[in-house]
């Protein structure tokens, strides 16, 4: 009796637990190649991928500052340029140039007022706006690449930080001076010196 109620009672038991299976917690470690790819599909996707959500506002912001310093160079370049090419041509009617010099159009405006004008100063001025187009021009193109670089650094962080991103940085990191006794060939001590050793 004792042990047919001993069968039903550890039956009953058997019935009402559920077994779990503790799963293992799975390390994400990121395919750099994966990170890669994404990053040259779409920047900062690739930042994404690696869970470093903090980095995409960065990566965009970069590429809108870039995006600024194009268009303010473009639009000074463009603006200089109409300007020097009114400032030396032979129509009277083109005159965007006033708008950038300060100075009394009489004493500079050849065509304009021909009686007038200065020929060093409008040497001069003409030389004032070639300055500053080789000025906007310089830093347009430099922006230019500024964007391409700036693109190729948002794909090579996102490999790197795919490659690292397991990485140990323990506290088994330190650095060791040890005297080190040098010799010579014919075995005289001839001093000693200090070596560092890393230990990784």
């Amino acid at each position: 009796m004792i042990v047919l109620l001993n069968f039903f009672f550890q039956e009953g038991v058997a019935q009402d637990t559920i077994s779990i299976n503790n799963p293992e917690t799975s390390v994400f470690s990121p395919d750099p190649v994966r990170a890669t790819m994404l990053a040259v599909a779409l920047p900062g996707m690739g930042q994404i991928y690696n869970k470093k959500y903090w980095k995409v506002p960065i990566v965009y912001l970069g590429f809108c500052g870039i995006a600024y310093s194009i268009n303010h160079f473009s639009s000074n370049y463009n603006t200089f340029m109409t300007a020097y090419q009114d400032f030396t041509d032979d129509i009277a009617e083109t005159d965007s140039y006033q708008d950038l010099i300060v100075a009394d159009p009489s004493t500079y405006d050849r065509m304009n007022f021909p009686d007038s004008y200065n020929p060093s100063l409008e040497s001069q001025y003409k030389e004032a706006m070639l300055s500053k187009l080789d000025y906007y021009k310089k830093y347009r193109d430099f922006s230019y690449i500024g964007i391409g670089l700036w693109y190729l650094m948002t794909i090579l962080d996102a490999h790197v930080d795919a490659c690292l991103f397991n990485y140990d940085v323990s506290d088994n990191l330190g650095v060791d001076i040890v005297p080190l006794a040098l010799t010579r060939e014919n075995g005289v001590q001839t001093g000693v010196n200090l070596s560092v050793r890393f230990n990784f």
